[in-house]
C-alpha cells in the first residue's frame, strides 16, 4: 500500500511539474510577443516569477470554483461557479457570461435540429406501415 501511494505521488509531482513547465513556456511567449510589440526586454527571473504567480493563482482558482460548487453540494464545476470567481473583474465577468450565452444557444439549436431529425425520419417510417396498416384493415 505505501509503495501505490508513493507511486500516486510521483506521478501527481510529475503531473505538477508538467503543468509548470507548460505555464513557464506559454508566459514565456507571451513576453515574447509583449516585448516585441513594445521594444521591451523581460529578464528570465521575471518570466519564471510571472510563471510561478500565475500557476499559483490558477491552483487558487481550481480550489475557489471546488470550494463553490461544494458549497452549492454540487461534485462538478459549472459556468456559475466561474462567474462568482470572476465577479470581481466586470469585463472578465462580462465576457464570460457572453460566451456562456452563445454556448447555450448553440446546445440549444443543436438539440432543435437533434429532434427534428428523428421526426422526419420517424414520419417516413410510419408512412409506408400506416399504408399497409389500412390495406390490411380494407
Amino acid at each position: 500500500m505505501g509503495e501505490e501511494q508513493e507511486a500516486e505521488e510521483q506521478e501527481r509531482f510529475s503531473y505538477q511539474q508538467r503543468l509548470k513547465a507548460a505555464v513557464h513556456y506559454t508566459v514565456g511567449r507571451l513576453c515574447q510577443e509583449v516585448a516585441a510589440d513594445k521594444e521591451m526586454q523581460f529578464s528570465k527571473q521575471t518570466i519564471a516569477a510571472i510563471s510561478e504567480m500565475t500557476f499559483r493563482q490558477c491552483e487558487n482558482f481550481a480550489r475557489d470554483l471546488e470550494m463553490f460548487a461544494r458549497h452549492a453540494k454540487r461534485s462538478t464545476i459549472n459556468t456559475e461557479d466561474v462567474k462568482l470567481l470572476a465577479r470581481r473583474s466586470n469585463s472578465l465577468l462580462k465576457y464570460i457570461t457572453e460566451k456562456n450565452e452563445e454556448l447555450a444557444q448553440l446546445n440549444q439549436e443543436r438539440k432543435v435540429k437533434k429532434k427534428k431529425k428523428p421526426e422526419d425520419g420517424n414520419q417516413n417510417c410510419r408512412e409506408p406501415a400506416e399504408a399497409e396498416g389500412g390495406e390490411s384493415e380494407s
